[in-house]
């Protein structure tokens, strides 16, 4: 069953504070309709002023859905319908009536001083005020006065199990009251639920679906537990840290340093144990026992009762471990527990038509550039509503980004190009509408000031000073009227590199799509004197008879040419390379990974020896120049086309 954003209702949080207001904006921006309740007029206006600059943002947050269908028995199916009929799933209009909803890409929100008219007509209610125990049950006590009969309420307290806080609740409403916690989006996405102990499980499922619709990750403790699943595991940590740190073992730096390394970037905890064998974590465990005088009863007792005993040793088990044992085929490659990649910033465009785009009309004005941080994985908007942007380069001299839009319609001479400053302030036109066909992807010549863009149906390559003077076409294909749309596509222009080392410029032409008829260029910088962009001598075709060539990248030290494919497979949808360095053109090349869904944009990492790809299917990755190795860096509901670094 899928869950849809409801409307009809408002989704209440009590209290605008840190945590308060970035609740809130998980829920704006997930398309829900949300009130926020403080006593403190700053504070709401805080609450305003956050959800305002961060919806966007926060709608970046990869959406998760569940299919019960196929893990859940029809016992549980039955239950769902309940809470459908209950009220929770429902998606029909109220006979209340908000004037100010309207069905949006994001939930609109209001601002209250009072409890009473922010959760009148509230289907789920979420605490987010002090941790003082008091004002707690004080609070939860007008909460079950106030609101609906049928409302959920949840305490965002970390500390305070809800039973804790439920003494003048009545019985009725344990049944819809819980812990929900949420940590810090969207920096942190995780949400931690758990009982009260009179918590109706079906609240569980279904708000785990709703949290994972929002883009956060929720996680169900199976009973009461004081500092729920993480802040239990968390305190461990810390005292064991306090332990190294007074007996002069270590300091923080180094502690901090093997933590990211160990699992920031490595194996995760229980993955690790599994692959060091249960046995042997047992053997180690042993020691602290016995040297600490700790009681092994809940420790290896129970893991050698549970596991060891049964044969279950973790990977070198056919039983497996902590986790089941995982099925190999002959095919299958290991992935690196630390991916390739370098601590910087990538710039990604969106062209808008992914899961996200919660709108299909709205799809051209949907487009976005988006910064990524590899080092904490930050997907940050830069710039919003684009005409389905396809490509982006950037001047580092300037400090400029510059990218292309491909217009509303492919019959229609309506794209153009756009630059602004790195963080995305200072938008303007390079290229306006009526002077470009479709463009693709662009590539910055930082010498001249330059900028070089294929235009796919304008059959050409058009140059451009940044300023956007001196616009010219520098390689024109011409299609006739007597030719089917077969043949035009084989000159359609879309991906280009420049080689200002040796003066070339590269591109490619599609050709048909799935088709095998793609092609790829190579001409100089420079119309040669006394011809003009249509009857130019100096065009080589290197490569013929392609999948599909898409995007295209040239590494002017090694002579290699990398270009995306997004044909068919086993031969499409592939990152190639070929060498075309020397006199004649080396005609072979080599597919360096394979299996993306629909790659476009790629760029390469010299430094690193990487090549980062983007594809339609809503993922980037880092591929190894070296051994070939693909790695999924992000995957989201998006629809990416260029990218770039920084």
């Amino acid at each position: 069953m899928a869950v849809k954003p409801r409307t009809d209702r408002p989704v209440a949080i009590i209290g605008g504070g840190v945590l308060g207001r970035r609740i809130g904006c998980v829920f704006v921006a997930a398309g829900y309709n949300v009130h926020v309740r403080d006593p403190s007029t700053a504070a709401l206006q805080g609450v305003v002023d956050y959800i305002d600059a961060h919806k966007q943002e926060y709608s970046l947050m990869p959406r998760i859905s569940k299919d019960k269908g196929s893990s859940r028995d029809a016992d549980e199916t039955h239950n769902d319908n309940q809470i459908v009929d209950a009220g929770l799933c429902d998606t029909g209009v109220s006979t209340v009536d908000f004037e100010s909803y309207t069905q949006a890409p994001f939930g609109n929100y209001k601002t209250f001083t009072e409890i009473g008219p922010a959760v009148s007509n509230a289907w789920l209610v979420i605490e987010a005020i002090p941790e003082k125990l008091d004002l707690k049950i004080e609070t939860f006590r007008e909460l079950d006065e106030r609101c609906p009969a049928d409302c959920i309420i949840g305490s965002n307290s970390s500390s305070f199990k809800s039973s804790l806080m439920s003494s003048k609740v009545s019985s009725e409403r344990k049944k819809r009251f819980l812990n929900i916690h949420f940590t810090m989006p969207p920096m942190i996405r995780t949400v931690e639920m758990m009982t009260c102990g009179e918590t109706d499980p079906q609240i569980f499922s279904y708000l785990e679906d709703v949290m994972g619709e929002c883009g956060l990750l929720p996680v169900t403790a199976r009973r009461e537990s004081t500092g729920f699943i993480f802040n239990r595991l968390w305190a461990a940590v810390k005292r064991e840290i306090m332990n190294i740190l007074s007996e002069g073992v270590s300091d923080p730096s180094e502690i901090d340093l093997l933590w990211e390394h160990m699992f920031k970037n490595g194996p995760l905890p229980c993955q690790l144990m599994d692959q060091v064998g249960l046995d042997t974590v047992a053997y180690i465990e042993d020691n602290y026992v016995q040297e600490r005088g700790l009681d092994p009863a809940k420790t290896v007792n129970w893991l050698r009762e549970h596991y060891i005993k049964q044969g279950r040793l973790g990977k070198k088990s056919e039983k497996g471990g902590l986790y089941p044992p995982t099925v190999k085929s002959a095919t299958a490659q290991a992935q690196p527990a630390n991916p390739p990649t370098a601590a910087k910033d990538i710039y990604l465009l969106d062209v808008g038509l992914g899961g996200n785009a919660r709108d299909v009309s709205q799809v051209h004005t949907n487009g976005k550039i988006l910064r990524l941080n590899l080092a904490t994985q930050k997907l940050t908007p830069v710039v919003v509503g684009q005409n389905l942007p396809d490509g982006i380069d950037v001047s580092l001299e300037c400090q400029r980004i510059f990218w292309t839009n491909m217009g509303r319609s492919t019959a229609a001479c309506d794209g153009s190009v756009w630059t602004a400053n790195m963080d995305g302030s200072q938008v303007r036109c390079v290229i306006p509408k009526g002077k470009v066909h479709t463009p693709k992807q662009i590539s910055v010549r930082d010498a001249r000031k330059q900028l070089y863009i294929c235009d796919r149906e304008g059959t050409s390559i058009h140059r451009v000073c940044y300023d956007g003077s001196n616009h010219e076409i520098v390689m024109q294909r011409r299609a006739t009227a007597d030719m089917k749309l077969g043949e035009q596509m084989r000159l359609w222009c879309v991906g280009i590199a420049l080689d200002e080392e040796h003066g070339h410029i590269y591109w490619t032409q599609r050709g048909p799509s799935k088709g095998g008829r793609g092609r790829i260029f190579r001409a100089g910088l420079d119309i040669p004197p006394g011809e003009t962009a249509e009857t130019r001598s100096d065009i080589e075709c290197l490569f013929d008879g392609l999948p599909e060539p898409i995007d295209i990248e040239i590494d002017s030290d090694t002579q290699t040419l990398y270009w995306t494919d997004r044909g068919e497979h086993p031969m499409g949808c592939a990152l190639y390379r070929a060498y075309v360095g020397g006199e004649q053109v080396d005609m072979h090349k080599v597919i360096l990974a394979r299996h993306f869904h629909e790659p476009i944009g790629l760029k390469l990492d010299r430094a690193n020896n990487i090549m980062y790809v983007a594809d339609l299917g809503g993922s980037l990755y880092s591929v190894g120049l070296d051994d070939g190795m693909k790695v999924e860096l992000v995957r989201n509901d998006g629809c990416y086309t260029g990218i770039t670094l920084v």
